[in-house]
């Protein structure tokens, strides 16, 4: 959504005295570049016990897979129905939950061997989804999260996704990063950090040099995936129909 980018660049520039602080904004710094499947049409992304889970969408080719990183085989996969288009994916306890779209569907994948467990529904279509370890956090492609108890997938809370108190929309994949939130926004190439408080921007990550080496020609070929590796500290981002996938480190702009 075009608008978004010149209100990204107003947030991060110096204000006036009067007006909000500038967003912070970070560099990503490439720390090594994987192999990523370029037919994949990556819509969720995640890590979990020494491997990455991947939810890729489209209707007809929609599934949730298990990808090692070294050379980005896909050494499982669970198929999701052909008339749904698979998007976000978050770990909860010993399953992988996966949304759809439309039609307020999820499914639920156990972690070791990617079998359907089960599934169940929520409100509004379906974007991103991450946990922070107490409930599952469900984006939409509106400025709004909403915080589900991950049992019953009903909404405990929401809040409003802003940069300096203007509403973001187009929020898509999620991923939580050390008690904060990592957003993909659909169709530009930056990322945002939010505080999962009250939904502002704390920073916002600039992966235009990284999108600049991907070289992608296809217009649906954005930036979107973000994982993290808590044990080893390391944060992963890739895109749709990318052939890679980058381990980033973030830095203070210069």
């Amino acid at each position: 959504m075009k608008p978004f980018l010149p209100l990204l660049l107003v947030a991060a520039a110096p204000q006036a005295a009067s007006a909000p602080a500038p967003v912070p904004v970070l560099t990503a710094r490439v720390v090594h570049r994987y192999p990523h499947d370029p037919q994949a049409f990556t819509e969720g992304l995640l890590w979990r016990d020494g491997a990455l889970y991947e939810s890729v969408g489209m209707e007809g080719r929609s599934e949730v897979r298990r990808v090692q990183l070294a050379t980005g085989k896909v050494t499982a996969r669970a198929h999701i129905p052909a008339a749904e288009f698979g998007e976000g994916l978050a770990s909860w306890g010993g399953q992988l939950i996966s949304l759809t779209w439309h039609g307020g569907v999820a499914h639920r994948w156990d972690a070791r061997t990617l079998k359907a467990v089960g599934g169940g529904h929520y409100v509004g279509e379906g974007w991103g989804l991450t946990n922070d370890g107490r409930e599952l956090i469900h984006s939409d492609g509106s400025s709004t999260l909403r915080f589900l108890d991950p049992a019953t997938l009903r909404v405990a809370r929401t809040v409003t996704v802003t940069i300096q108190g203007r509403p973001v929309t187009q929020v898509n994949e999620l991923e939580w990063v050390d008690g904060q939130l990592f957003a993909n926004i659909w169709h530009q190439p930056f990322l945002i950090r939010i505080d999962p408080a009250d939904g502002h921007v704390t920073a916002i990550v600039d992966l235009r040099p990284i999108v600049a080496r991907v070289k992608v020609s296809d217009p649906e070929a954005v930036a979107n995936g973000i994982a993290w590796d808590a044990g080893a500290r390391r944060l992963f981002v890739t895109g749709k129909l990318w052939p890679d996938l980058f381990e980033i480190a973030l830095e203070p702009a210069h």
